[in-house]
């Protein structure tokens, strides 16, 4: 009964989350309670076609863009990019010696930190040889703070008067996962929303030379993850750009993937419950929180100081 019961609620917030009713926060609220207690009645489900919504979505939502911008944005993304990278791996490396966490375990937390979340870690998992406890408390580490970001980050932002630029910016070099940067960005306006996904996407190339320089050092043979579907991005951005014709369809296919990605992050949502929260351990998850906190902060204050624009 109890199994049935969380089968129909399944597919009513399925409905919901493509609605025009649904939003970011919502839906992913809807999927930790509903996980929490009724339970997951599609676990296997739900964790599998996770990150293929997520690169569909994201790839559809290049349909709304506008390839120059992409272009100018990503370019000014990438000195951010590396610094921010650069700065959270020191941070990273002096927390692990403060917490006394286990290498690998605060490498993976790091990358997740730096780089792009779950994909970050799953791409140099195998290389550092992390074992599958490793990877799941990373993961569950980072997953547990993309939630948080989605309800608090847009509170913070007009708290601060943060225009949508601002935010857009923040939220894209603070956030761990292109999906909860995504998804607050959407809840703060369309140019909040265009430039938070491509300064993220951006970011999340930088997964290629991260994996190729530990590959190297530690002399790994691991095949490297590409993430195509940012290449997907640009491409359907390229298309709709190039040829004024596609404009109108272009806008309609972005509105979808926005849908669609209110659906992936219900999802992700199914796959966070307390029972996943309480694996993560209270060390790794407090490496985790202080490096997002200076990470998010020191960011924050640099574009308060238009040291970052």
């Amino acid at each position: 009964m109890k199994n049935q019961a969380a089968k129909v609620l399944f597919f009513l917030l399925v409905l919901f989350c493509l609605s025009p009713y649904g939003s970011s926060a919502l839906a992913l609220l809807a999927g930790i309670i509903l996980a929490s207690t009724l339970g997951n009645p599609f676990q296997e489900f739900t964790k599998k076609h996770t990150s293929t919504l997520l690169q569909i979505s994201v790839v559809g939502l290049g349909a709304g863009m506008n390839l120059k911008v992409v272009g100018v944005v990503g370019v000014q993304g990438i000195g951010y990019t590396v610094t921010g990278i650069a700065f959270t791996a020191i941070i990273g490396y002096l927390l692990t010696k403060l917490l006394k966490t286990p290498a690998t375990l605060s490498m993976l937390i790091t990358i997740g930190t730096g780089i792009c979340g779950g994909s970050a870690i799953a791409a140099t998992g195998p290389i550092l040889k992390a074992d599958h406890e490793e990877m799941s408390i990373s993961l569950g580490v980072v997953f547990i703070l993309n939630a948080l970001a989605l309800f608090i980050f847009p509170p913070i932002g007009h708290a601060l008067s943060l225009d949508q630029h601002q935010f857009g910016l923040w939220s894209a070099l603070a956030i761990h996962d292109t999906s909860s940067v995504v998804g607050a960005a959407m809840q703060y306006g369309k140019e909040a929303l265009e430039l938070a996904t491509t300064v993220k996407l951006a970011r999340a190339l930088w997964i290629i030379p991260v994996s190729l320089l530990l590959a190297f050092f530690m002399k790994s043979k691991s095949k490297i993850k590409m993430p195509w579907f940012i290449f997907g991005f640009i491409l359907v951005a390229a298309l709709v750009t190039w040829i004024p014709e596609l404009s109108s369809i272009g806008h309609s296919v972005s509105d979808f993937a926005k849908k669609l990605l209110v659906l992936t992050l219900f999802f992700i949502g199914m796959n966070l419950n307390v029972k996943s929260i309480k694996q993560v351990g209270l060390k790794p998850l407090l490496l985790g929180v202080f490096l997002w906190i200076i990470v998010g902060s020191s960011t924050l204050l640099a574009i308060k100081l238009n040291w970052i624009f």
